[in-house]
Formats: C-alpha cells, structure tokens, sequence
C-alpha cells in the first residue's frame, strides 16, 4: 500500500468518525504512519493541518444543519465538538463570516469544505531531478529544539528557529565547521512520538567529523540508501511544491519505500541548489 491509499483510508476514518473526538495516534494507526510522519505528509499535500480539516469539515455540516433544521445551535455546538455556544459562535463566523443566528434567519451563502479525496497525479512535463546515493553512518552537529506537532505549531516554530540562527551567527559558525560527508547546512525533523507524545525534534546542524564544539550537540545518521532531489526554483515554494511531488508522484511510481530514518533538507550555500535526501529501501 502507498502513502496515498494510506492516507485516503485515514480520510475515511476521520469522516466516519467527524462527531467522535479522535486523536491523532487513533487515525495515522488507520494509515500504519506514525503520527508525526501522517500529519506531516497530510499538512504538505492540503496545505493544511489535520485538526483544521475536522475543524472545517465540522462547521460546514454544522452549516448546514443549522440552516435545515430548527435545532437549538447549543445543542449543534456540543453535536460537533465545541464545549459552549460562545465557541461554536466564533469558530463559525471565522469560517462562514456570519454569526450562527445570521444564517439561520437569512438562509445566506456559507463556506464549504468538502470531502477531502488525494488522487494520484501523473505529469509527464515536469521533471524531476534526483539520483540514488549510498552514505554511510555520518555524525552531524548543531542546534535543536522541541515542537509540538499538533495544529502545525512546528511549522511556526522552525521558521523563527532558523531566523534565530540567522541573527546568532549560528549558520556561519556551522558553515565553517563542515568537514563531514555532506556539503552544506542541513536541516532535520526527528520523530520524538515513541519518547514525548506529539513531539518532534528539529536540528539545523551539519556534518562534522571531530570532537563536538562546545555549545552544539551532536547526532547520528545511519548508514542508508538515499534518493537526493534538486530544488528547482524560488524558494520556499520551490521546496514545498518537490516534497509535494515526491510524495504525490515519485514514491507511488517507484518500487522504493521510506526507510524510517529521518529525511534531510540540505542547503549547499550561495549559488547552489537545495536538495532533499530521502532515505529508501
């Protein structure tokens, strides 16, 4: 089974179930992903997170009972998961742009979230650039930090993290300390789920070989099989948009499966194109 039937199960889960509070750990087991890998592989192909898709898969069905129906709207905001009135109220005009009560008394246009099904994209036209590389056990260093995962509270937080490492001189000193396997800064997300729930790790490091500086940790990478994709154009789109395909479009038409190890964004420096290293089997 590929990621995307994998996912496209989990959809059907969380749809039979949008009235039920499931967790995270509840769906992705549907899909045989680990939580952090689902919700990660999910937010790059919608665009958005998990949670906020059951949130906006609810208040359309809420919508529209409210509109059908002469149902008290306490009662609809306990039906579809809200703890009081007062909530429902606000997640509703966020999402419709009218409060509740305006739509039931002007029976107005609202907003709607439809049924979320991946298909498979086949594009011949645009090509990808990758090729197949074997690496050996490397150790990288530099800095991390925690994240939640849920809600996309990660996605947040690694953009101000590397900002951060921008304005530190953290970048540079790691630039002048690459002398390991792979040329450049690397940034990292470590699945911390079996350790701290809903967490991961993120590093911005790069390969080093020799004692470790003081002030950076260090990290293993096992020894792996890597397909290592060019990043062509403006970024970030253009690191968006080739995750996207290499999920959509590479894994499902060829015979590698993810190796379970974690993947790696590398940047090279000026004038010279990112890449991703996904490790394979």
């Amino acid at each position: 089974m590929n990621w995307i039937e994998s996912l496209q199960i989990a959809i059907h889960y969380m749809e039979d179930h949008l009235l039920e509070n499931m967790t995270i750990e509840q769906i992705s087991a549907k899909a045989h992903i680990s939580p952090f890998h689902f919700q990660r592989t999910f937010s790059l192909l919608t665009d958005v997170t998990v949670a906020e898709y059951i949130r906006r898969r609810r208040l359309t069905l809420a919508a529209n009972e409210l509109m059908q129906s002469d149902h008290k709207i306490i009662d609809l905001a306990h039906k579809y998961g809200f703890e009081t009135p007062e909530s429902f109220s606000k997640a509703f005009r966020r999402q419709h742009g009218i409060a509740p009560t305006e739509a039931r008394k002007n029976s107005t246009s609202i907003t709607s979230y439809n049924r979320l099904v991946i298909q498979l994209s086949l594009k011949g036209a645009e090509p990808m650039n990758y090729k197949i590389v074997e690496q050996a056990e490397f150790t990288l260093v530099g800095i991390k930090q925690a994240f939640s995962y849920v809600d996309g509270e990660n996605l947040r937080g690694i953009a101000k993290m590397w900002q951060e490492a921008y304005t530190s001189g953290t970048e540079n000193r790691l630039f002048e300390l690459n002398n390991g396997a792979i040329h450049g800064l690397l940034g990292v997300c470590v699945d911390q789920n079996e350790i701290q729930k809903k967490q991961m790790e993120y590093w911005i490091a790069t390969a080093y070989d020799g004692e470790v500086p003081e002030g950076l940790l260090s990290f293993k990478i096992p020894a792996s099989k890597w397909s290592v994709f060019e990043v062509q154009g403006p970024m970030p789109e253009s690191m968006q948009s080739l995750w996207k395909q290499i999920i959509s479009e590479w894994f499902p038409s060829n015979p590698y499966e993810h190796a379970g190890i974690p993947e790696l964004e590398v940047y090279p420096g000026p004038n010279q194109p990112p890449q991703i290293w996904i490790p394979i089997k």
